[in-house]
């Protein structure tokens, strides 16, 4: 008997709608040998599900090749289907799900009594649905007891977040729908690669492009920046670290050229003096000699976004490229600035958004996750958001624990005398996604108990004493919020594994065993109509919206209060402070050109420093835990490739295809190089999504944004060398065998 369930895609933000059909429930997925082997070779498994892409307003029935893959991991035979624990020779063994709770319950109580409550951790994800993050975070709090709670989202949308809190007092990444980019004049995009990262993005900026009103920023020439060939537009090719300097001089032509919208700030806005003395000193030759983008481009991009604004609409976009920063919530305020320069938040016709990278990057930071928040994006330090949780949670007040550390500092504190010694990770491969990997594994291996949740042998997972099998996305339930701050729902396809669980049930029977105060159900309705009431009357409001009105197809976007009809366009009659005005915050840059010269250690006759810039491939996503097991994705892309300019690698003796040294104080990555005009002669470009000697993340600092806690990714130094022809042979095998 034929099965079908329409749900949307388990990748990126975007969340394509898609059709998942099945002629019968998967038989369980085999079961894994004994072995910590973090990346087993991937096979080619009977085809789980057929999957067509639906019309929808984000993707319009279009697919990336990821979307098209997705069902291949269903009944992939690396599949985790029991609980394993890790032996004391280092092998993973099944164990029975009973002892596997009293376990990490055990490692609870034994972590708290010696070290204290906050001696227990819990990292969680941006993949996880909206009841899921919910509960995390109520559990986390109520059942372990602890302040220590961050999520994988601190890495990708914390700067941009903070910056649109400070200026508009709300953080939704895009605050209008997507269709809206459709019908722009000119839309200026800073340091997002959607061609790649979102594929079906690409069809909202045809018209801007045909219409030559496409203005990419981005150090490399991207497949984003392709599209501004040909007349479609212009391509910013500024050195890495200097976008923050960029905005500035962008905003200096719109005020000098008197191309504000003088109305729009005085009665929307605060501030506006002291932006105008802060870029006063960046006129477009003086950016032009920090930034290397000629001034005539700024110019140009200024009068292009002022038309567009007058005429048919103008739109600023940022992404992690400028967000990843130690100065990156001041890089998305001065985009903010320049937005409000112009009237374009909270216009019919214009706007400004930040996209955000994961599935549900939006929701996940929404509800409880964060260090600081509780649910509803409430302030954890706000005396009546805590007296409203609580009476929802049915606790006294000051049974929630305070503010916690965010994910980097988090991290740091692993297996310290006064830091976290038992650990939980939800939905994130921190082994391979965070900042100075190495120090990460550390941290790992110095812990008393580590608990993972996965449906795979991540390179997390392989670190644990103890890993729990969760459910895929085609074998749940629950809802997911897309980068328009739009609700969706994800309906189950097929059963799960017979020993696989949700991290529900898995969070309600540990809460039983820990004897923890409150209730938690392991039916998503039930957690959903929870999360209502603890989000009515926050910033992010779902009170009105239920699974029923999403079953009918209503397009739900929050905040969406009882008795509303949602809010599709933000910031309309106002923005979120007392007041209804946007603050404009004056920043200016506040570190050298260059970056830190951390790589000294690693200093070689031949080698040469140069800037390491990070990010996605087309056929991979996050740190590859799911997409390296995908058998076409892996064949197109099987290893990471160094992207350097032919000029530098010329002047260092590296050919196409030969192996490359790179280095700093933190680590070493070794692997091919890529000759590519496409990349600044002084930047090299690692992807983030391979493990081991392939790991860019071993050269990323922890350094982070003072504000918004983000991790230095974009900016790094490093010394490149060619690996000699000895070392060639050997560092080829270990790749081949990686």
């Amino acid at each position: 008997m034929t099965k079908s369930a329409d749900t949307h895609c388990p990748y990126c933000a975007l969340q394509c709608a898609m059709t998942l059909t099945s002629p019968a429930d998967l038989a369980p997925a085999a079961q894994p040998g004994p072995g910590t082997a973090p990346a087993p070779a991937p096979v080619a498994p009977v085809p789980a599900l057929e999957v067509a892409g639906r019309d929808f307003p984000t993707n319009r029935g279009g697919l990336c090749r990821k979307g098209w893959t997705s069902p291949t991991l269903l009944n992939h035979a690396g599949r985790i289907t029991e609980p394993l624990l890790k032996g004391p020779d280092g092998v993973h063994r099944p164990i029975s799900w009973d002892r596997a709770l009293d376990l990490a319950a055990a490692a609870v109580k034994d972590a708290q009594a010696r070290h204290g409550a906050d001696a227990v951790g819990v990292f969680g994800g941006g993949g996880l649905t909206n009841e899921k993050a919910y509960m995390l975070g109520k559990f986390a709090r109520l059942a372990l007891g602890t302040s220590r709670i961050d999520y994988n989202g601190r890495f990708c949308m914390s700067s941009a977040a903070a910056a649109g809190m400070r200026a508009f007092g709300v953080d939704r990444g895009l605050p209008f729908p997507l269709e809206a980019l459709d019908t722009a004049g000119t839309i200026l995009m800073l340091g997002s690669n959607v061609a790649e990262t979102m594929p079906p993005f690409v069809q909202h900026l045809r018209g801007t492009r045909d219409a030559g009103g496409l203005i990419v920023v981005d150090p490399r020439r991207s497949a984003t920046a392709d599209f501004t060939a040909d007349g479609g537009g212009l391509h910013l090719q500024p050195l890495p670290g200097t976008d923050l300097t960029l905005l500035l001089g962008i905003s200096h032509v719109v005020i000098h050229e008197n191309l504000v919208d003088t109305a729009y700030l005085q009665e929307r806005t605060s501030g506006y003096s002291a932006v105008v003395r802060s870029v006063n000193a960046f006129w477009p030759e003086r950016v032009q000699s920090i930034t290397g983008v000629p001034a005539e481009l700024i110019r140009q991009t200024a009068r292009m976004l002022a038309a567009g604004a007058r005429e048919g609409g103008s739109y600023i976009l940022t992404g992690r490229g400028v967000e990843q920063h130690v100065d990156g919530t001041d890089t998305a305020t001065a985009a903010i600035n320049l937005s409000l320069l112009l009237g374009l938040p909270g216009s019919a016709r214009s706007g400004y958004g930040t996209l955000t990278g994961q599935g549900n990057g939006q929701g996940g930071r929404e509800h409880g996750q964060k260090a600081d928040q509780l649910p509803g994006y409430r302030k954890i330090t706000d005396p009546a958001a805590r007296a409203h949780v609580a009476a929802v949670w049915g606790v006294p007040e000051e049974t929630i624990p305070g503010p916690g550390l965010p994910a980097v500092q988090l991290l740091k504190s692993l297996g310290k005398p006064d830091g976290v010694r038992c650990l939980f990770v939800h939905a994130s491969n921190i082994a391979v996604a965070a900042p100075d990997a190495n120090a990460v594994i550390e941290g790992l291996r110095s812990l008393d108990f580590l608990v993972v949740c996965d449906f795979f042998m991540s390179e997390t997972a392989a670190e644990a004493d103890l890993i729990l099998p969760v459910l895929q996305w085609a074998e749940e339930e629950g809802t997911l919020t897309n980068l328009e701050g739009r609700v969706l729902r994800r309906r189950r396809a097929i059963s799960p594994p017979a020993g696989a669980r949700s991290e529900l049930w898995i969070m309600a029977r540990l809460a039983e065993r820990l004897d923890a105060p409150s209730s938690y159900s392991e039916d998503p309705e039930t957690v959903f109509e929870e999360l209502r009431r603890a989000s009515a009357g926050g910033l992010a409001d779902y009170s009105g919206i239920d699974y029923a009105m999403l079953d009918r197809g209503e397009a739900a976007y929050w905040p969406y209060p009882a008795g509303s009809s949602g809010t599709p366009r933000l910031f309309g009659d106002g923005f979120a402070h007392p007041d209804g005005k946007a603050v404009m915050v004056p920043v200016v840059p506040r570190r050298r050109r260059t970056p830190a010269g951390d790589g000294g250690a690693f200093v070689e006759p031949d080698a040469k420093a140069m800037t390491l810039i990070t990010g996605r491939l087309l056929e991979h996503y996050q740190s590859g835990a799911q997409t390296r097991r995908v058998a076409e994705l892996l064949a197109a892309r099987p290893e990471a490739g160094v992207q350097i300019h032919p000029s530098a690698a010329e002047a260092m003796g590296i050919t196409a295809g030969s192996l490359v040294s790179v280095a700093n104080a933190r680590g070493e990555v070794v692997c091919p190089a890529e000759l590519s005009t496409a990349i600044r002669p002084e930047t090299i470009f690692l992807p983030f999504h391979f493990p081991g000697s392939e790991s860019a993340n071993r050269l990323t600092g922890a350094a982070t944004d003072p504000i918004s806690g983000m991790p230095e990714f974009k900016f790094n130094t490093v010394w490149v060398r060619p690996v000699a022809a000895p070392d060639s042979a050997r560092m080829l095998q270990t790749t081949e065998a990686s």
